[in-house]
């Protein structure tokens, strides 16, 4: 496969993927998404980005009401640091060793900084990127990183892995009638005020043009499904 002809996605990878029961770090669920990544990337041939979450270690909106919001969203955006490190040694130790974890924040001992022309020049060069750090500044969730950096580096599609298998007409965990949308305009996800993604992101991914596939993180391998246009394991936002 040409250069030319790899496929260029971004994949929002949820903290809760690194966790198990009580344990908020579980290193053997690093190494299970590292080996499905890996697998998926020679499978497929694709160029990928990953926005690491914080979530299994710390949120910002997780802060007690008498907590300064921005020291609160720096804490989450430190824990995505913490992942995204335990991330990129889990995939450089089982094979991808060209693998690059850059940050919005400057922490140049520990992973590069992120610059939007050098990161298109990682994935040029087939190596994986794990972006953490959100976008560097507080009031920004992950969703709005991913929704941001896939329009810098030139992404054609965002994933969004999440706890359920798509979006439904209303939540599905405390409605057993809620019916699983197949497709819905970025517009529909909007004003329905869905919220497997935060609205910014939605409303970024709207202004960029860059459609968003939600399907349950538990599917992470069937991702080379929807290079054949297989999208029926989640719901397609265009």
């Amino acid at each position: 496969m040409s250069d030319i002809e790899r496929r260029r996605l971004i994949l929002k990878v949820s903290g809760e993927l690194f966790q198990s029961g009580e344990e908020h770090i579980d290193f053997q669920k690093y190494d299970e998404v590292a080996r499905q990544i890996i697998d998926i990337v020679n499978e497929t041939g694709i160029q990928l980005a990953m926005v690491v979450g914080g979530g299994n270690i710390f949120r910002g909106r997780e802060r007690g009401s008498q907590v300064d919001h921005t020291e609160a969203d720096s804490m989450g955006m430190l824990a995505t640091i913490m992942n995204g490190i335990a991330l990129r040694e889990a995939l450089v130790r089982n094979g991808a060793e060209n693998t690059r974890l850059m940050t919005a924040l400057h922490i140049p001992e520990l992973a590069e900084p992120y610059i939007r022309m050098k990161a298109r020049h990682h994935l040029d060069e087939n190596r994986l990127v794990v972006l953490a750090g959100g976008l560097g500044k507080p009031n920004f969730s992950t969703d709005s990183a991913v929704a941001q950096y896939a329009d810098e580096l030139l992404c054609e599609m965002v994933l969004k892995a999440s706890t359920i298998d798509g979006i439904y007409t209303k939540d599905p965990k405390k409605y057993p009638d809620a019916e699983k949308l197949e497709e819905i305009s970025y517009l529909e996800a909007l004003r329905s005020g869905i919220q497997v993604m935060d609205t910014t992101a939605f409303a970024m991914c709207m202004r960029s043009g860059i459609p968003i596939f939600v399907f349950d993180i538990k599917d992470l391998d069937r991702l080379p499904d929807i290079l054949n246009g297989d999208f029926s394991f989640g719901t397609l936002v265009t």
